[in-house]
């Protein structure tokens, strides 16, 4: 193990990061938006078929340090509080790099009354707010998931066959070398990340939106020109994948299907499979206001404004230094 002490970013950064804290709050605080705090310790993990808690020991069981604040804070919701936020650290196992960190600083919000649209109008704005003194954005650009397919690999996602989709990574040179059996929305990511990501415009906020009903998590469905989209967004700056949002499922018994769904696919995988968050599925009983959530990286946005290409120049101590 080193012995090397020092932090990874300088006093500039450490500065950078103080004046985006205060601009986000007076952001919100600008529109009644409520900060409130919940538990960094639970006693469920995610269900999140790509994602692993972090356990550690809770009064003689196992408890999990949390992936996201979103279940509690939908707790909250569903008991009267309006619009609220919540800046937190957050905990993601095997996940360190250039633009990982197993412990990362994650900028939350609910929106009652707002859908997926709205909610990307008042997240981009934020964006500029804090980007502001870095750079001066495009236009922004907005794709749904089925035209960006169509834009830059001349495909519908929609009805592209397994094999399909495999023929055009090899057209794209993308090789895969892998025992595990690829599924469709394997490969369809595998081509978002590898032919369709590296072509987005820069220096603009980037959009993309009603995703595959199959890639759904927790945003409800629609039907649009035949097919079932998922209210979902993602917003991409430069490169960088920043925020997901959704138009929250509201569903209870809709949500628990898609739980038992992703603990039978970390069963076929091999990987650990906790209980249910079932406080959180009475409050989806007693009842979720409708409303669009959103979750933004905050260190992957100080990274772009403050230019840099690895996540560990903009946090104190990376796992490497902690």
């Amino acid at each position: 193990m080193s012995t090397d002490w020092r932090p990874g970013a300088d006093v500039a950064v450490l500065q950078k990061r103080a004046r985006m804290l205060q601009q986000l709050r007076t952001f919100f605080a600008q529109r009644d938006v409520l900060e409130v705090e919940t538990p960094i310790l639970q006693h469920q993990a995610v269900t999140d078929v790509h994602i692993d808690s972090l356990r550690v020991p809770l009064d003689g069981a196992d408890g999990y340090l949390h992936t996201s604040p979103e279940y509690p804070m939908k707790r909250l919701l569903a008991v009267g509080s309006g619009p609220i936020y919540q800046v937190c650290k957050v905990f993601r196992a095997g996940e360190a790099g250039r633009r990982h960190n197993p412990e990362f600083t994650l900028l939350e919000w609910y929106r009652p009354g707002f859908d997926h649209h709205a909610l990307m109008h008042e997240l981009e704005q934020l964006v500029r707010v804090l980007l502001a003194d870095a750079c001066s954005l495009d236009e922004t650009c907005k794709f749904s998931y089925r035209d960006l397919f169509h834009h830059y690999l001349q495909r519908d996602p929609f009805t592209c066959s397994v094999a399909e989709l495999q023929q055009l990574a090899r057209q794209q040179h993308i090789d895969i070398v892998s025992n595990e059996v690829m599924d469709r929305d394997s490969w369809l990511d595998l081509l978002l990340t590898h032919a369709i990501e590296p072509q987005l415009p820069a220096n603009r906020p980037v959009f993309i939106y009603d995703y595959p009903a199959s890639q759904s998590a927790l945003a409800r469905l629609q039907q649009q020109d035949n097919i079932t989209v998922a209210s979902r967004f993602e917003l991409y700056l430069n490169g960088l994948e920043l925020a997901n949002g959704y138009h929250e499922l509201q569903d209870p018994a809709e949500q628990r299907q898609r739980f038992e769904h992703d603990q039978r696919q970390r069963r076929q995988q091999g990987r650990f499979v906790s209980g249910l968050d079932e406080k959180f599925l009475a409050a989806l009983e007693h009842g979720l206001p409708d409303c669009a959530g959103v979750a933004l990286g905050l260190d992957r946005l100080l990274m772009l404004a403050c230019g840099k290409d690895d996540i560990r120049d903009v946090l104190s101590f990376s796992i490497e230094r902690a």
